[in-house]
């Protein structure tokens, strides 16, 4: 775990980052899902093509297959689902957090497309997912850091079980979830199917980089995840 996540803290080699603050995340959207390190959309200068896969491949139909979470069943009262419709913002309180988002999908070769590192502040929906609102896991990712400082998760770690997250959508309406579980993990044991898995609850995740940063792999060692359900 990183104990000082500052840019000056960080040595040279980190100026060629590429995939330093966003996730490694796996997509439901073709038969034969390559997990590798996800490579910012907009930021060609700083991408790395020779990211390693980090992950067993994972096919769609095992991520289908998926049994709902289990947390589910610890409602008695079912979350009433919204209609599809694009998240806008996201908000939450706790952390004096307001941010746009835009909406990401994968490239050429399967690799999820993030916000670009010279937007630190937007956020990213992975549009190939439920939006917010709707039944089903719907992901939400964004930067820890970059090389000009925080980004719009950075201060992610200083949430707790049953704080609020507010997602407004085009539609108008806010979708407001609790969350319900945070947890850090090591990228090469990254829980696809409990992230990426179907729910029968409308359900959202937000993701972000932690752990230490390789300067070689100019990659954090961690994902956060943030595990919340709407009210």
């Amino acid at each position: 775990m990183a104990t000082d996540r500052s840019p000056r803290a960080r040595p040279l080699s980190w100026l060629l980052l590429t995939t330093a603050a966003i996730a490694v995340l796996v997509i439901p959207v073709a038969m034969a899902v390559r997990v590798l390190n996800p490579v910012g959309s907009a930021s060609p200068a700083l991408e790395n093509p020779s990211a390693p896969t980090v992950l067993e491949p994972l096919t769609a139909a095992a991520i289908r297959d998926h049994a709902p979470d289990k947390a589910a069943a610890t409602h008695a009262t079912p979350s009433v689902a919204l209609a599809r419709s694009v998240p806008v913002r996201v908000k939450i309180p706790k952390i004096k957090l307001s941010a746009p988002i835009i909406s990401v999908g994968v490239d050429d070769e399967g690799v999820v497309q993030v916000p670009p590192l010279n937007r630190p502040q937007q956020a990213g929906w992975y549009r190939h997912g439920p939006t917010p609102g709707e039944i089903g896991p719907a992901v939400i990712l964004g930067h820890v850091d970059t090389t000009t400082g925080p980004a719009v998760f950075a201060r992610l770690r200083e949430l707790k079980v049953g704080d609020a997250i507010s997602v407004t959508r085009k539609d108008g309406r806010t979708a407001t979830f609790t969350i319900e579980r945070i947890t850090t993990v090591a990228k090469k044991h990254f829980p696809t199917s409990r992230v990426y898995g179907p729910l029968d609850y409308p359900g959202l995740r937000l993701i972000t980089c932690d752990g230490d940063f390789e300067s070689r792999a100019h990659s954090y060692t961690d994902n956060m995840i943030v595990y919340a359900r709407l009210k």
